[in-house]
């Protein structure tokens, strides 16, 4: 897998990152902490974290991990959206449910959507230099770490960065060793204006891109991806599969079987890889065959021509119906 530095941290890592959003919800710690082996065990060594994620337990997980291999990966967590307010409260509830869930997998959903109520977060945080200190001094402790090679302001748009000590606060702590970067996770939405407004934050930049969106310019700042697949994955392949001449055209064009749902997510998660070779590209999931087949993507030299060919026909389509550079696939017609 290729690798390169993250950032300016001086330290080495993969292109293939692991999102740990879903470990620490309906996952138990073992099976939060099996999955973390596993994506080590196929290649990763770079894994996202925040406060947030697991119901506020996430990070602790990720530390525990760390132990085991500390110096081998690299860490991303976040400082903006706090943990749920009934932490401890899910935590009993999770226990109780999972043998429950088991033996009544009907009740899953349900179940997920009452802890979704219950976990709702705090109020979003105010991007003051003093709230960040006591998050980072947090998230450290979580960590079992000295130091965090990426900390990223959790969905912060450019009005929320008032407060300078706040940026001073984040280049002492460089300077300091206790980060080795910095910089914010928002929506894509965002970037143009945080790139404006707010620049000296902008050392790194994590917002979503999948194969609907343009290829970004070299240069600028360090990248961070996410959201390759998800529901452009699903919107798309609805609509090819609602519409088979033009997924039969399509597949002749880009030289693969589109219909097919595993090569269509392969290619898509391609691109993200062909389009940003100097960013990592984010992926989350609970399987570990799909970890170790993101991987194989990842790797896979025979992908780079359809990536490529899928990509240049999206952005085609896209300009032929005059929609945004994220287009929603169920608007298209054929062509």
């Amino acid at each position: 897998m290729q690798t390169f530095k993250l950032a300016d941290t001086g330290r080495i890592t993969t292109q293939l990152g692991y999102g740990c959003s879903s470990l620490m919800g309906a996952l138990g710690r073992r099976s939060s902490l099996a999955l973390l082996e596993a994506a080590y065990d196929a290649g990763i060594r770079h894994f996202d974290v925040a406060p947030m994620y697991g119901y506020g337990e996430a990070e602790a997980c990720v530390g525990e991990f760390r132990q085991r291999h500390r110096d081998e990966i690299t860490i991303t967590t976040k400082y903006g959206i706090p943990p749920a307010r009934n932490r401890a409260l899910l935590g009993i509830a999770r226990r109780l449910a999972g043998p429950i869930v088991q033996h009544v997998p009907a009740l899953k959903q349900r179940l997920s959507r009452a802890a979704s109520a219950v976990a709702a977060p705090a109020e979003k945080a105010s991007f003051t230099a003093e709230q960040a200190k006591a998050s980072l001094e947090r998230s450290l402790v979580a960590l079992k770490a000295d130091r965090i090679d990426a900390w990223l302001l959790h969905d912060a748009e450019a009005d929320d960065l008032r407060d300078d000590g706040l940026l001073r606060f984040l280049e002492d702590s460089v300077a300091k060793g206790t980060l080795g970067t910095f910089g914010i996770g928002s929506d894509r939405n965002q970037v143009e204006a945080l790139l404006q407004e707010r620049a000296g934050y902008c050392r790194v930049l994590q917002y979503q891109w999948s194969i609907l969106d343009d290829a970004i310019a070299p240069g600028g700042p360090f990248r961070i991806h996410h959201r390759a697949l998800t529901d452009n994955f699903r919107s798309l392949h609805a609509a090819l599969i609602a519409d088979p001449e033009r997924c039969s055209r399509w597949s002749d064009e880009v030289g693969v079987d589109l219909d097919d749902r595993g090569i269509l997510a392969a290619v898509m998660l391609k691109a993200s890889f062909v389009f940003n070779p100097d960013s990592i590209v984010l992926v989350s999931t609970k399987n570990p065959n799909h970890i170790r087949e993101n991987v194989r993507v990842a790797g896979e030299p025979a992908l780079v021509a359809p990536a490529r060919r899928l990509h240049a026909l999206m952005q085609r389509e896209a300009r032929r119906e005059g929609l945004p550079s994220t287009t929603t696939p169920s608007r298209m017609t054929a062509s």
